[in-house]
């Protein structure tokens, strides 16, 4: 069974209140598998409630449309924002994030009529506004924003199961995306890269502005790094090896105990993974998922090879010529993230999306098998902390001949 896709987000649709409504239903479908008790914990600081995630998504578009572009719009509660504003400072005031997990009220039957009396509107305004460019450029931000939760719901409920000794299943049915059997590399000559977005479709503004690159003479590997390749790393004693990773990354391996990828157990000498189907036997032959950039960078220089900058990634990928870049893990990059030159955020509220995170974060490239349909781009640039691995993050290496 198919479900990190649960719904045909209709990216190519020209009715845009059709495509407001299959990516609100996406949101549903995947909470619809969870008890109400699933959807209230919170099992770390990073994670959110999967209740929370669809109020925030809602709050969204009350905040940014409704509140300010519908005429006579009353909000479902006015408490609401303080619950479910995420980080918007400008907003006004919220509920600190590692509390989310303690707002067992409102219930999720009221999350549910939220999210109805929120479509209400969204359906009113779109009836009134169709030909609005403003209005239709910040709904397509909102529901490219509730795409993204539509991943961390599937991430954090999977988190939130490991730590379950009962080790409960999202989908006892689920089947991993099978990757590609092709190896070898793919050579980028040294010269000068386009980088970024240009031309049309929806884009976030820290895929632009367009520019250009110089990249050196480098290989990248067209296939990511392995379940069975990782084996080999730890058999190696990687884990225990301090001069294979950075200053950083050798404490926090130390101070959390790393001996493994995320959510690896060893049974009787048999490596198991949490997955979004249960516990199940690692299958050498699997992108290796659930690792930290300090952990993708340790074994980038045991192989004697480096991580891919963001920008080498993005030129490979353009020439079509990396396999599983899309569809099986996010990519980790040696690059940080920081602006592209020329970015300048937009105003307002909605200038906090990125542009404030451009700091001590790292550039992941691709997408996972979370990442609902319609959502992935070449130009897509995903960022998280260098430490944090609870997210379907993977890696491919690359060969910068040093």
């Amino acid at each position: 069974m198919e479900i990190v896709r649960p719904a045909t987000v209709g990216a190519a649709r020209e009715n845009v209140a059709a495509r407001c409504r299959d990516v609100r239903a996406a949101t549903e479908h995947l909470a619809a598998r969870l008890s109400a008790e699933d959807q209230t914990v919170q099992s770390m600081p990073d994670a959110s409630p999967t209740k929370w995630h669809r109020a925030h998504t809602s709050w969204f578009f009350e905040q940014f449309l409704l509140r300010p572009r519908l005429p006579g719009y009353r909000p479902f509660d006015e408490r609401f924002a303080f619950l479910f504003n995420s980080y918007y400072v400008a907003a006004g005031p919220r509920h600190a994030r590692f509390q989310r997990g303690l707002i067992t009220r409102p219930s999720t039957e009221d999350v549910r009529r939220y999210r109805a009396h929120v479509d209400a509107g969204l359906e009113k305004l779109l009836a009134g506004a169709a030909a609005d460019p403003e209005v239709e450029e910040i709904l397509e931000i909102g529901l490219n924003h509730e795409q993204q939760h539509q991943e961390l719901i599937l991430a954090d409920i999977l988190h939130a199961f490991a730590q379950n000794p009962l080790l409960p299943a999202y989908d006892p049915d689920w089947v991993p995306p099978r990757p590609s059997a092709k190896g070898g590399e793919v050579a980028l000559p040294r010269g000068i890269y386009p980088i970024g977005h240009e031309g049309e479709g929806f884009f976030f503004d820290n895929e632009g502005p367009a520019h250009e690159v110089l990249i050196h003479d480098v290989k990248l590997s067209r296939r990511l790094v392995t379940n069975r390749d990782w084996l080999a790393f730890m058999e190696d004693d990687a884990y225990g090896r301090p001069e294979l990773w950075l200053s950083d990354g050798w404490a926090t391996a130390q101070a959390q105990s790393w001996q493994a990828p995320g959510y690896w157990q060893n049974e009787g000498g048999a490596w198991r993974q949490m997955t979004l189907g249960g516990l199940r036997p690692i299958d050498p032959d699997a992108p290796v998922s659930h690792v930290s950039f300090y952990e993708a960078d340790a074994f980038a220089r045991w192989s004697g090879k480096v991580l891919p900058s963001e920008f080498e990634w993005e030129a490979a990928a353009r020439e079509g010529e990396l396999e599983d870049a899309f569809g099986i893990v996010w990519q980790w990059t040696r690059s940080p993230y920081v602006a592209y030159p020329g970015y300048r955020p937009v105003e307002g509220a909605l200038g906090e999306y990125n542009g404030k995170f451009m700091s001590n974060q790292m550039v992941l490239r691709g997408s996972s098998l979370a990442t609902p349909a319609g959502h992935s781009r070449i130009t897509y640039r995903n960022f998280f902390q260098p430490g944090q691995r609870w997210q379907f993050t993977g890696l491919r290496l690359a060969d910068d001949g040093a």
